[in-house]
């Protein structure tokens, strides 16, 4: 059915999960740096990286960290896709005696300081978040001007971004920044699934938002929890790359704890070959993107 090979990214720690939901996560830049590792191992081609505070576990965005993790990853392997989040930064809560105020939990940061570890490390890939939409009981804003000045900060360092794409209005948003020439077409696009509000997880919404897409791109698709693998084999059959992870899910099936990354991944590379896909490793990943080698 498929003439290409399947990428799978491993999104090994996230800015949500915490150690009491799994006393496994990656925290320190050594435990981050080590599961996308044995990700690899396992199967995966890219690794999507949040940073966390090793003292506290809480989510980061030191510049320094990231590049501890990247220093750590390129020691053993020169391959690994490494694709950096710049997601954080874009979470308001508002107060409930006066709304225009931010109350706890808010994380809203100026976009420039979103993509800095970017701009000073010029990672493969980053995330680009094009999302303005109520997640769970919070809302995330990403502005249509705040978008554009990360895209160019991200495009000057070089770096090919990942569009994240939670529902239909934010891919729209990424083909006019296209047709502005902000965003460079036709695009390496990521349909999240299963966040409340979003895109919901069926095969429905994934063969509609692959159908919005230009001619020639690249995509891939996830699910959250429970939904995580059966949006792996949706995403296949469909034709897309997937991706997996403990940032996405914690459980390797109903009621059973994944040991870890690794054992998601591999759980994911099972599906796609027992559907008769192949997996591509990382050389062939980058040769598929056009992306320079490290």
């Amino acid at each position: 059915m498929h003439s290409r090979k399947t990428l799978i990214t491993c999104a090994v720690t996230g800015n949500i999960v915490t150690r009491e939901q799994h006393p496994g996560l990656p925290v320190t830049p050594e435990e981050i740096a080590t599961a996308a590792l044995d990700a690899a191992e396992a199967g995966a081609a890219a690794a999507h990286i949040h940073v966390r505070d090793p003292e506290t576990g809480r989510p980061s965005m030191l510049t320094e960290y990231y590049a501890d993790v990247i220093d750590r990853i390129r020691k053993r392997n020169r391959q690994l896709i490494i694709n950096l989040t710049t997601g954080p930064g874009g979470r308001f809560v508002p107060s409930e005696d006066e709304p225009r105020v931010a109350a706890a939990g808010t994380t809203l940061l100026h976009p420039l300081k979103r993509v800095a570890h970017i701009a000073a490390l010029r990672p493969d890939l980053c995330s680009l978040d094009l999302n303005t939409m109520n997640s769970g009981a919070d809302v995330v804003i990403s502005t249509p001007a705040n978008v554009r000045k990360m895209a160019k900060v991200i495009r000057e360092a070089g770096v090919m971004p990942e569009l994240e794409i939670f529902d239909s209005g934010d891919l729209n948003l990424a083909l006019d920044l296209m047709r502005e020439s902000v965003l460079e077409g036709p695009g390496l696009w990521t349909f999240v699934l299963g966040v409340k509000y979003g895109f919901a997880p069926t095969p429905e919404t994934i063969f509609y938002a692959r159908n919005m897409l230009p001619a020639g791109a690249h995509w891939s698709a996830f699910g959250i929890g429970r939904t995580e693998f059966p949006v792996v084999a949706q995403a296949w059959l469909a034709g897309g790359h997937v991706r997996v992870g403990m940032e996405d899910n914690l459980y390797l099936e109903k009621g059973v704890l994944t040991p870890d990354n690794a054992a998601l991944v591999a759980k994911a590379r099972d599906i796609v070959k027992s559907l008769g896909g192949e997996v591509a490793s990382a050389s062939e990943a980058r040769r598929t993107l056009g992306l320079r080698e490290p």
